[in-house]
């Protein structure tokens, strides 16, 4: 770890930092953000193990979610948020926050939190979909993520990675923006 964020840590009036690893289904939010966690000692939380089970009974079936099946997921995002930073705790959550007010809604008016948008081609993603075993979420949902995705604005600050690299290369990348 670096010593720019050791000092942060260490200090006892810091507030936590919070990351959002965001994107769409299959672009590698979990592998990402576990391996980031691990490297900085940070809590991580895996944003789809949060979903209510009608979403995700929803997803397996292989229909889209609309906002309506968002927003309570939503906010219970937002509450593990706010859970880590009043207990001073570092941590990183995957969440799609595939539309702005999706992020407005987990990160809007709380200090420290930032975006970490993970971005690659179609074609990179539906192979991963494909591949992917045991998960709820079917490869023919990428097509509805992608109409969805408005991706992250500059006055946002998020940090934009190529999710086509290894892990490791992503997670220097995001490590480098800290």
């Amino acid at each position: 770890m670096s010593d720019i964020l050791q000092a942060v840590e260490d200090s006892p009036d810091a507030p936590a930092k919070i990351l959002v690893v965001m994107g769409v289904s299959g672009v590698g939010k979990t592998a990402v953000g576990r391996a980031v966690a691990e490297r900085l000692g940070w809590a991580f939380q895996e944003g789809d193990a949060l979903h209510p089970a009608s979403n995700i009974a929803k997803m397996s079936a292989g229909m889209p979610l609309v906002d309506a099946d968002r927003w309570p997921w939503l906010d219970v995002v937002a509450a593990w948020i706010d859970r880590q930073r009043t207990a001073n705790v570092c941590g990183v959550i995957t969440c799609s926050a595939l539309k702005r007010a999706y992020r407005e809604r987990i990160v809007g008016g709380r200090p420290a939190v930032r975006i970490v948008h993970l971005k690659a081609s179609e074609t990179v993603i539906a192979e991963r979909l494909t591949a992917r075993v045991g998960h709820f979420m079917p490869p023919g949902l990428l097509r509805s993520q992608l109409e969805t995705l408005e991706e992250p604005a500059a006055d946002e600050h998020p940090i934009v990675v190529d999710a086509s690299q290894p892990v490791d290369a992503i997670v220097d990348v995001i490590l480098g923006h800290l």
